[in-house]
């Protein structure tokens, strides 16, 4: 680090459990951040703020009137343009000393597969249940830690799950693939409060740093938010010997 690097990330060096060792290790880090909407803003802006080295976003969609409402990487001059290069704008702007990369076409097959092994971490910030186990099974084969986590209405939550930790279950785990596709809730359906996603996507964010310095102790079970009473819930999720991802 150079002397403008020290100063920009004082505050986080001046933390004894980053120190110049973490932020030299987040300056080396690689995230692949899968979605670029309503928690994929935040995760971006902050992991580029805080001095991730190397961003990897992806998405295929474009900013949406609607979006707007949420999606705090983007903006009214962006409308029409697709979100992964939105928010790379975006976030270079807070840090251009940060290398983002987007990918603009859907991640699946081959392309997911290479995507998530040249990472270090990997956010989903998605909102389909086939992305999420998608995402979850290419973590799994590469042995990459993956932050996940969902909004919606007035409800989030958060579930930090580490291949390399064999007693660590995974997104099928959690929530065991029932053939019933991505009938479940959607934003675009269903709706959601604004701050609710930069709360989780912050959370999200929170984590795949610690995970990239090495500070602090990494996220264990599901946490869940009720932002109509403010409260969290925390629960236990033990792995599932007979899971079709990770049983066996």
């Amino acid at each position: 680090m150079n002397d403008a690097d020290l100063l920009r990330y004082s505050r986080q060096i001046m933390l004894a459990q980053i120190d110049i060792e973490g932020q030299e290790r987040l300056l080396a880090g690689r995230a692949l951040v899968v979605g670029a909407g309503g928690l994929g803003s935040p995760v971006a802006l902050y992991l580029a703020a805080a001095g991730v080295g190397r961003l990897t976003l992806a998405d295929a969609d474009a900013v949406e009137l609607s979006n707007l409402q949420r999606q705090i990487a983007h903006g009214e001059a962006d409308l029409g343009r697709n979100k992964a290069e939105s928010a790379r704008a975006s976030a270079q702007a807070l840090n251009p000393g940060c290398r983002i990369e987007t990918l603009t076409a859907h991640l699946e097959g081959e392309r997911m597969a290479a995507a998530v092994a040249d990472a270090d971490v990997v956010l989903d910030c998605t909102d389909r249940f086939s992305s999420r186990y998608a995402i979850n099974a290419a973590c799994r084969a590469a042995g990459v830690p993956l932050v996940s986590g969902a909004a919606i209405r007035f409800s989030g939550q958060l579930a930090v799950f580490d291949p390399r930790d064999p007693e660590c279950p995974c997104y099928a785990c959690l929530y065991p693939p029932d053939g019933s596709g991505d009938e479940a809730l959607s934003c675009a359906e269903s709706g959601v409060v604004a701050p609710l996603v930069g709360l989780i996507g912050s959370f999200q964010a929170l984590e795949a740093i610690k995970l990239l310095s090495g500070a602090g102790t990494p996220h264990r079970g599901l946490s869940t938010f009720d932002g109509l009473t403010g409260q969290w819930r925390h629960f236990r999720v033990p792995r599932d010997p007979a899971c079709a991802t990770c049983g066996g």
